[in-house]
C-alpha cells in the first residue's frame, strides 16, 4: 500500500463553526496480519506507549512466577494497567511487592498524583503525599519486579534496556507483533523504562493475536487468555472509576477488550472476531482519542445501539464553558475503508 496521510478523524465544533481538527490514523487487522479496514495511514510508525502493556505481561505469566505467586485476577489486570492511582490500586499493587518480600521503594517508575481527582484529592485531605504506589505503571512495575525475581536478574536496574527483563519484553512484544526486533525503535516511557515504536497496523496485529491466540505455541496462547480474561473480568483494575478502558469491557461484558496509551494512542482486541484495532491521533490530544474508537467500533458493527448509549459521553462528548452550557461537541467525522476500495 502507497504511504498515506493522515485523515481528519475528529472535530470540534463550538456553535456554528468548526473550531479544531484533530488528523489521525487508524488500522483494523486480523490474526493472520491481514489489513481488514482503515483511516489515514495504517502503517503510520509511532511509540505505542502504554497500549504495550498487556503485551509486556505475557513473560511474567509464561514464567514459573505467576503462578508460584499465584496473582489474583484482579492482581493480574493491574499489571496490563495505567490505573487511576484510587485505593484499591494501590492496595494491588502493594500487594504484589509483599508476595515478592519488597516494599514501595522497590518501585522505579516514580511519583505523580492520582489520576483520578477525588483520589488526588483524598490525598490532600489527609497531608499525604502521593507514593510510587500511586504512579498509574506501578502494577506494570511490580510485575517487572516479579519476572526479575523469577529469572535470577538483579531487581536493582530492571528498568534499563539491557536488563534481562526488557529484553524478554521486547521479544515478546517483537513476536506478538510480527515485528523483527531490529525494527522496533526504542524510547524511554513516562514511568522509565523501554518504549517501543512500530506500524499501527503492527500493535493492531498483536491486539488481534492477544484476544485469539489460536495459532501462538500452548503456551503463549495460555498466557494471552489468563491475561484477557483477568482484564475482562476485572476492568477496574485496568483503568478506573471514569474511565473509558473500564467502562468498555464493562458495557460489552468484556467482549471488547482496549488499552489506552499516552499521546493519544489506543488499541483494542475483538476476540470473537478475531481482530485488532489501533488508533493515533497525530497531535497526541486525548480528546479526540475515545470519539474516535468509539465510532471505530461503531463502523465495525461491533457494538449494539445499548452498547454505544453506554458509552455516548466518550463518543460525541460536549463542549462546555464554565458555566456548565452545552456549546460545542467533539465529533467522529471519519469513514473507515477496505483495503480494495
Amino acid at each position: 500500500m502507497q504511504e498515506l496521510q493522515s485523515d481528519i478523524v475528529v472535530t470540534v465544533t463550538r456553535g456554528p463553526l468548526t473550531e479544531s481538527l484533530h488528523r489521525g490514523h487508524i488500522a483494523v487487522v486480523d490474526i493472520h496480519g491481514e489489513l481488514q479496514a482503515f483511516t489515514g495511514n495504517p502503517d503510520y510508525y509511532g511509540f505505542i506507549r502504554s497500549t504495550a502493556k498487556p503485551l509486556q505481561a505475557i513473560p511474567l505469566v509464561e514464567s514459573d512466577a505467576w503462578h508460584r505467586l499465584g496473582l489474583s485476577a484482579e492482581q493480574t489486570a493491574l499489571l496490563c494497567a495505567s490505573h487511576n492511582g484510587e485505593d484499591e490500586h494501590t492496595a494491588a499493587a502493594l500487594s504484589i511487592l509483599q508476595q515478592l518480600s519488597l516494599d514501595v521503594s522497590a518501585l522505579q517508575c516514580g511519583i505523580h498524583e492520582p489520576f483520578y481527582k477525588p483520589a488526588a484529592d483524598a490525598l490532600k485531605r489527609q497531608a499525604s503525599e502521593p507514593t510510587p504506589l500511586h504512579n498509574n505503571c506501578s502494577g506494570k512495575h511490580a510485575g517487572m519486579l516479579a519476572l526479575s525475581t523469577a529469572i535470577g536478574a538483579s531487581i536493582q536496574q530492571y528498568t534499563s534496556l539491557d536488563h534481562p527483563v526488557q529484553q524478554k519484553m521486547l521479544q515478546t512484544v517483537s513476536e506478538m507483533s510480527g515485528m523483527a526486533v531490529q525494527d522496533i525503535q526504542i524510547g524511554t516511557d513516562g514511568c522509565g523504562v523501554p518504549v517501543f515504536a512500530m506500524p499501527l497496523s503492527a500493535l493492531a496485529y498483536a491486539y488481534a493475536r492477544l484476544g485469539d491466540p489460536q495459532h501462538l505455541s500452548p503456551e503463549r496462547a495460555s498466557a494471552c487468555r489468563t491475561l484477557l480474561t483477568a482484564m475482562q473480568t476485572a476492568p477496574f483494575y485496568v483503568a478506573g472509576s471514569e474511565r473509558y478502558d473500564t467502562l468498555l469491557a464493562k458495557a460489552t461484558h468484556g467482549r471488547i477488550i482496549g488499552k489506552m496509551g499516552a499521546e493519544a494512542v489506543y488499541a483494542a482486541t475483538v476476540p470473537e472476531r478475531g481482530l485488532g484495532i489501533a488508533v493515533k491521533i497525530e497531535d497526541g490530544h486525548p480528546r479526540a482519542l475515545y470519539p474516535a474508537i468509539t465510532e471505530a467500533l461503531a463502523q465495525l458493527g461491533l457494538l449494539t445501539g445499548e452498547e454505544l448509549s453506554e458509552l455516548a459521553e466518550f463518543h460525541r462528548p460536549a463542549v462546555r464553558n464554565h458555566r456548565g452550557e452545552e456549546v460545542g461537541r467533539i465529533e467522529p467525522v471519519f469513514r473507515l475503508h477496505t483495503p480494495k476500495e
